[in-house]
């Protein structure tokens, strides 16, 4: 009973400091996730009004331009998937990873070639353990993404798009990132980057519309200026969306994980307690025996 007893308290030590380690996280991911979801909220504007230029050159302009122009067929797409750096974050990086299985095997299907780009040290390692081969990988800070790492992407994406596919160049360009909607939902999407889709809105009154825009320089010329910058806004707004994602899952994780060491703090507890009273049990009814022997004698 004694050796019981010994291994329910050292359970109970083991998963006590375990639950420290799973608040202290849940409360650093508590604490970052405000400043993630300011980031995203931020990059809104730039993002909101570089895509209305972007849209005003392309839908107002007879351009032929080849960031927005479906080439007459697609053999190679390329495939820049996002997930994180570290774990305990739930099934933050198997969604995303998953949704970019789904993704490939149908662009597979379509008959179309795919060199893989990747973010964040999960998918370097699930791609490394299956042997799969990707053209690049960016790691590091995947929750407070900088910058400099979306002009990165953006040049290696442009850089392969604008090349032919006989050299390796890619003909359409999409991402798999998971899109912060609010702290309890998360949502894997795919978009696709290249070539750029522009959609006119049908608007509901003269108020509505675009105004009439002349060109200085010419149009080809705005959109050479344009699009690497809304490529590069687009990329970044995915690595902020991420890194809000990913804080909010691991957050809910290390939460769910601290309340689940406090079950098993309770249950190990009751266990030794049951072990301990056992023991005292047997001690008592030793005791009895021993005096009832005695008086028989």
């Amino acid at each position: 009973m004694g050796a019981q007893i010994r291994v329910y308290r050292q359970k109970i030590a083991s998963t006590t400091s375990m639950q420290k380690i799973f608040k202290a996280m849940e409360l650093i991911a508590t604490s970052r996730i405000g400043k993630a979801r300011l980031r995203v909220s931020a990059s809104l504007p730039y993002s909101n009004a570089i895509t209305r230029a972007v849209s005003a050159v392309a839908s107002q302009s007879e351009v032929d331009h080849p960031l927005t122009t479906e080439p007459d067929s697609i053999r190679r797409a390329a495939v820049l998937v996002m997930t994180s750096d570290r774990g305990l974050a739930g099934s933050y990086s198997a969604s995303v990873l998953k949704q970019a299985e789904h993704l490939i095997e149908l662009l597979h299907g379509e008959g179309k070639d795919v060199t893989t780009y990747l973010v964040g040290r999960k998918a370097q390692a699930y791609f490394d353990f299956r042997g799969r081969d990707y053209a690049k990988v960016w790691t590091g800070g995947t929750d407070a993404p900088e910058f400099e790492t979306a002009r990165q992407l953006r040049e290696a994406l442009l850089l392969d798009f604008a090349t032919d596919f006989e050299d390796g160049g890619v003909d359409e360009i999409h991402v798999v990132y998971t899109q912060f909607k609010s702290m309890v939902v998360q949502e894997p999407t795919v978009i696709r980057l290249l070539p750029l889709e522009v959609v006119e809105e049908e608007v509901e009154s003269s108020s509505d519309l675009l105004p009439l825009y002349e060109f200085e320089p010419q149009p080809e010329d705005v959109l050479d200026a344009l699009l690497p910058r809304y490529i590069e806004s687009r990329i970044f707004s995915a690595l902020l969306q991420a890194a809000a994602s990913e804080l909010a899952a691991r957050q809910r994780a290390m939460k769910s994980a601290g309340d689940n060491a406090n079950d098993l703090i309770k249950k190990y507890t009751r266990l030794r307690n049951n072990a301990r009273q056992a023991e005292v049990t047997q001690e008592l009814s030793e005791i009895v025996a021993g005096a009832d022997a005695l008086n028989a004698s």
